[in-house]
């Protein structure tokens, strides 16, 4: 990290014979908030030292009686004052002197006349250095000072050592009698602390021999097959009367008992008849156990009743199928992604009022002249049509990272995180399923539609609004107005994609699309114009061709009525129609001229 000075701390001390440089260096000192103490002469500047105690000294080269590399000498052999850094001022070009200056302690030299930007950086830099030297003799003092009481420590703690290892040797011995002494004590108290913990624990706890054989059984398993121990003891493990075990299980669990004795450690879980006639889980596990010598002393079997458990692991798994499908079906009408923009992990965990700002694009898309369509349809049509037709267009959304926020009956209003050019893409492909679209209506006897698509970018503010009993998510912004607004304008220019200078800014690489400006226009309640371009990337290869080849005289056309000389645009667009009858947005403008009585008669 980059360390800053604070030039009030630091005092610089001026020596030269010449009253108008030191009026020039102070001046440049003191403006950068340096303290500073003068001296004409090289005894005079001995005594500045002694008394003031500068932190850097700005020394005079060539001085009568002293100079000063006489007054450096003297001060680096005072241990007192070495440590001040030395910047001498000279005018001379001899590079001897200079080299005498470094050899006498010097730690940098400015050549007169003075430059202020270099005094001032050549002094900041050797205070810094002289207070990072401060520092780290500090801190390497106080290094030593750890080192030494560490030493001392360690010594200590050798000390200590000793005295226990002595300590630890005596008890040892001690040790050794006691062991000697109540070894059988130990081992009765070992069997009875066995004996007590084999038949306390809440698991079905057995020792059976190598041939599956009931040596041992304990009170939790006696319990719940509600048995005594000599009813079990002696008997093989899959033959004991305290369940009906099928031909199957009974093949199993001499298997795994096989199984056990060569080794392997073996856990399954087995469905039993208790005796209540109700079937049981029982997790069980088998592990042997070996001698020193590696020879199988026995094998011991442990069980659980996990009926209950499985019972609820079951009821568990049906709530949460039933929880996600409850999910999925609630995210058809809250989207996931706004969910995670509030940072919620469920729709159960919004409240009234959750909200955050976002930038984001928006985009409108609408249907031309739907109300004139939906005249000719009964209620029952215009709603397979519309949802077939969202159906047809909301994959192309949700393929280029955005999400439908809301219908606006036949209209669709989506969000786009991230680069802009989401949502263009968006656009571009939803008019080309279109067009599929479209065919499959004219292969039905129905009229293809058209629809209009408005794209704008800036931040919004995403939220729940409505009262506690109905809550409702939305977004607020004048990005959302805008967006809206130039899907309305793309009906007057008759073409399907618009997009604001807004969006245009954003794109990572605008030449990767076919797309050309088409107006300039003022938003109510705002005094900036927004750029409206037409992307024309999914209108069909030839229209696209003839739109790029007539797109320089397009925009100058377009910069001639957008600065009101409607005579010469209309010229222009009279030109570019004969290249391209069919640009919808150049006969626009061409009535325009044609209405305002400017433009050229043809």
């Amino acid at each position: 990290m980059k360390q800053h000075l604070n030039p009030k701390k630091f005092l610089i001390l001026v020596v030269d014979d010449v009253s108008q440089n030191l009026q020039i260096i102070g001046e440049i000192l003191e403006e950068a908030g340096y303290e500073t103490t003068f001296a004409t002469s090289g005894k005079q500047a001995i005594e500045r030292v002694q008394t003031a105690q500068p932190n850097l000294i700005l020394l005079d080269l060539m001085m009568p009686e002293m100079d000063g590399l006489e007054v450096c000498t003297q001060l680096k052999a005072n241990p007192a004052y070495s440590s001040i850094p030395i910047i001498f001022l000279t005018a001379s070009q001899d590079k001897d002197y200079l080299v005498k200056a470094f050899q006498k302690g010097a730690a940098d030299y400015l050549t007169k006349p003075f430059h202020w930007e270099e005094v001032l950086a050549r002094v900041s830099t050797h205070l810094l250095n002289q207070s990072l030297q401060v520092t780290l003799n500090y801190k390497n003092e106080q290094l030593a000072n750890s080192n030494e009481e560490i030493k001392n420590t360690l010594q200590q703690l050798q000390e200590k050592n000793e005295e226990l290892a002595n300590t630890l040797q005596q008890l040892k011995a001690t040790q050794e009698e006691l062991i000697e002494k109540e070894k059988v004590v130990i081992l009765a108290q070992s069997d009875r602390k066995f004996r007590a913990i084999f038949n306390q624990t809440f698991q079905f706890t057995g020792i059976l021999n190598s041939q599956g054989i009931i040596l041992e059984a304990n009170q939790a398993a006696l319990d719940f097959w509600e048995l005594q121990l000599k009813d079990v003891v002696g008997k093989p493990l899959w033959e004991c009367d305290c369940w009906n075990i099928s031909p199957e299980n009974k093949t199993q669990l001499q298997v795994a008992i096989a199984q056990a004795v060569r080794g392997k450690f073996i856990r399954y879980e087995v469905d039993l008849l208790d005796t209540s006639n109700q079937t049981a889980t029982i997790d069980f596990s088998i592990k042997p156990i070996f001698d020193e010598s590696s020879k199988l002393e026995y094998l011991i079997v442990e069980g659980r009743d996990i009926t209950e458990q499985k019972q609820a692991e079951a009821e568990r798994q049906r709530v949460a199928e039933e929880l996600l499908q409850l999910n999925e079906a609630l995210s058809r009408f809250v989207p996931r992604q706004f969910l995670h923009f509030l940072g919620k992990e469920s729709i159960r965990d919004v409240q009234l009022g959750d909200q955050i700002r976002q930038e984001m694009s928006v985009l409108f898309a609408d249907i031309r002249n739907f109300t004139t369509l939906s005249e000719t349809m009964t209620p029952e049509d215009n709603f397979k049509f519309i949802n077939s037709y969202l159906s047809c267009l909301g994959p192309a959304i949700r393929e280029h990272q955005g999400f439908i926020d809301k219908y606006i009956g036949d209209g669709i209003m989506a969000l786009f995180n991230g680069v802009a050019d989401n949502a263009v893409k968006a656009g571009i492909a939803m008019l080309q399923q279109l067009k599929e679209y479209n065919q499959q209506r004219l292969e039905s006897g129905y009229m293809p539609i058209k629809i209009g698509i408005g794209i704008n970018t800036g931040e919004l503010m995403l939220g729940t609004v409505g009262e506690q009993n109905r809550m409702d998510t939305t977004v607020i912004s004048d990005a959302v107005n805008l967006a809206s607004r130039l899907e309305g304008l793309s009906r007057n220019y008759e073409v399907p994609l618009l997009i604001s200078h807004h969006t245009f800014s954003r794109l990572q690489n605008p030449a990767d699309y076919a797309l050309r400006m088409i107006d300039a226009v003022r938003v109510k309640g705002k005094s900036e114009k927004v750029i409206v371009y037409e992307v024309f990337e999914a209108d069909l290869s030839e229209v696209k061709a003839r739109k790029l080849a007539t797109a320089e005289i397009f925009a100058k056309a377009l910069s001639l009525y957008l600065e009101k000389n409607h005579k010469a645009a209309g010229q222009l667009f009279q030109e570019l129609l004969k290249m391209h009858p069919g640009d919808k947005v150049a006969q626009v403008y061409l009535k325009n001229c044609t209405k305002s009585k400017i433009c050229l008669r043809s």
